[in-house]
């Protein structure tokens, strides 16, 4: 019950949030790593997994593609980029700079290793969502003189968005509890809060930061769910419709 206390008042003292390291600064770093890390795994997975889906190949390939990255743990690739070269190929330092931009050199190697991670629900659900739209419909569309790219745009992604917009709504909320991590190699966000309360056997900032990663985990679920909900065709399960908005009683009339 102690720890607990300690932690609401470290929540609530103003000087926990401000000021150089401040919680307001590791929320942004955080989320900074985490949407730059989904950005740069959407441009390297969705085009790839929405060809595959369209040309109806390659099936093998995304599955496993997919299964090798759950295969390999997160932080075996984090400690493994973030350290020298061992072959030399970037002269003993991580490919680029020794920073990059607002992360460092820590931050680069986990934004490439959230990226990795982030992959395999997005090609899977890609994949999946354009092989799932019904044969008729793409039958009809070529039957209206359609090309391969206007089945794709018109017929195709219309019906499969609300699966690609599922599997990146995991990948964000996966990749932003998972960016905690960052902190075992000097990189940003609030890992460091847990990492350092847990280290100096101060339990309530570590509880804390905790509290906060999973409450905005929470507000993120929360609005990639409404934008899934936002972007899925009337009528589908899922989909918003006017039930969803609340009305006025309908008068009763008395007998």
């Amino acid at each position: 019950m102690r720890v607990l206390q300690d932690a609401w008042r470290y929540l609530v003292d103003p000087a926990s949030w401000t000021g150089d390291g401040g919680m307001l600064e590791l929320l942004g770093q955080q989320l900074l790593l985490t949407f730059g890390a989904l950005v740069l795994a959407l441009a390297l997975g969705l085009p790839l997994a929405l060809w595959l889906g369209h040309l109806g190949r390659g099936g093998f390939l995304a599955v496993n593609v997919s299964n090798i990255g759950r295969a390999i743990p997160t932080f075996a690739l984090l400690a493994l980029l973030v350290t020298a070269d061992p072959w030399g190929w970037t002269g003993g330092h991580f490919p680029g700079t020794a920073t990059l931009g607002p992360f460092g050199r820590g931050g680069a190697a986990t934004l490439v290793a959230l990226a990795l991670f982030a992959l395999p629900p997005i090609i899977t659900n890609a994949y999946t969502a354009v092989r799932e739209v019904p044969a008729e419909v793409r039958a009809a569309a070529r039957g209206m003189g359609m090309s391969g790219t206007q089945v794709f745009r018109q017929a195709e992604w219309p019906l499969a968005l609300p699966l690609v917009a599922s599997g990146v709504r995991l990948a964000l909320v996966q990749v932003w509890a998972t960016a905690t991590i960052a902190a075992l190699v000097a990189g940003p966000g609030l890992g460091r809060v847990i990492t350092d309360g847990f280290f100096r056997t101060q339990y309530g900032k570590g509880i804390a930061g905790a509290i906060v990663v999973a409450l905005v985990a929470l507000l993120l679920e929360l609005a990639a769910a409404w934008v899934q909900r936002a972007v899925t065709p009337p009528g589908t399960p899922g989909a918003r419709t006017g039930e969803d908005e609340v009305s006025p009683a309908a008068p009763t009339v008395d007998p």
